[in-house]
């Protein structure tokens, strides 16, 4: 069973509250037919730790004001600032310190697993634009 319309909404969402706090790599991988427990995965890198505090933070705020609101029943790794995990049941957001998304490689992880395609919406304005 392919990810769920409302997997996909939030997928997409937290993806573009990342990019738009410059968040950098991001994946949004689909998961549904592999786990039973998450439609999709979002994965994004940050620079340092005060970056990943600011794209988790990001991200919670624009799935918050989406009309029918999502709030994350589990948030892990906050205090560290490394890797932040934010499980909204049907998507499990994780925002990692460069250095641990190399380490772990969650990517190659799930690698046999079909990806979102996510672009950001910057990035389409300013090709639109002819700005490059």
């Amino acid at each position: 069973m392919p990810v769920t319309d409302r997997a996909r909404e939030l997928a997409l969402t937290a993806a573009q509250a990342a990019a738009d706090k410059k968040a950098q790599d991001i994946v949004i991988i689909d998961v549904a037919e592999q786990l039973y427990i998450t439609d999709a995965f979002v994965i994004a890198s940050a620079s340092n730790e005060r970056q990943v505090i600011a794209i988790v933070d990001a991200v919670e705020e624009a799935l918050i004001n989406l009309p029918e609101k999502a709030k994350p029943v589990r948030r892990e790794g906050e205090r560290q600032g490394r890797w932040v995990l934010l499980d909204y049941v049907d998507i499990v957001v994780h925002i990692q310190h460069a250095e641990e998304r190399e380490f772990y490689a969650l990517d190659r992880l799930w690698k046999d697993c079909p990806t979102i395609e996510f672009v950001d919406r910057d990035m389409v304005e300013a090709d639109s634009s002819g700005v490059a």
